[in-house]
């Protein structure tokens, strides 16, 4: 059966680091549109990274063929630049020999990757991309109703 071609963005964000935080998502197929975010406490802005991230891909109902669009180096480049492929031989340790931080996410988003063709690019945050920047407002938002 063939894929389905989907578009995703993402965007996390946290008001003081560690402090509350938010994510946002866009999924996007054909002509439809989805949006969902939502925030926790105590958290930092790479965890609200990969989890916008995660939710998104946990929306999908079958294996898809995934554009994920995000502007967080932390979570693109350890997929273009293979840190995964490095974690995972070295049992989740990075180059200082200690346990990856956000390991309980990294976990579940490398099961969503084994699940899903995604390719992640890199967007420039804060710019002209109209999908980043609402991304940014669902998770600016999320971070003030939690807040509240």
């Amino acid at each position: 059966m063939e894929r389905k071609n989907v578009t995703i963005y993402t965007d996390g964000a946290c008001s003081g680091n560690p402090g509350n935080g938010g994510w946002g998502t866009i999924l996007m197929y054909n002509n439809h549109k989805k949006e969902l975010s939502g925030g926790e406490q105590n958290t930092t802005n790479n965890r609200m990274e990969l989890l916008a991230a995660i939710k998104g891909l946990e929306l999908l109902k079958e294996p898809c063929n995934v554009s994920l669009y995000s502007d967080s180096a932390y979570m693109v480049n350890a997929f273009l630049q293979d840190w995964v492929g490095n974690w995972k031989k070295n049992n989740y340790r990075g180059a200082d020999k200690k346990e990856i931080k956000n390991l309980d996410l990294w976990k579940r988003l490398l099961a969503l990757t084994e699940t899903h063709n995604v390719t992640f690019i890199k967007v420039k945050g804060h710019a002209d991309n109209e999908f980043n920047n609402r991304c940014d407002l669902l998770a600016t938002s999320a971070i003030e109703r939690i807040s509240e």
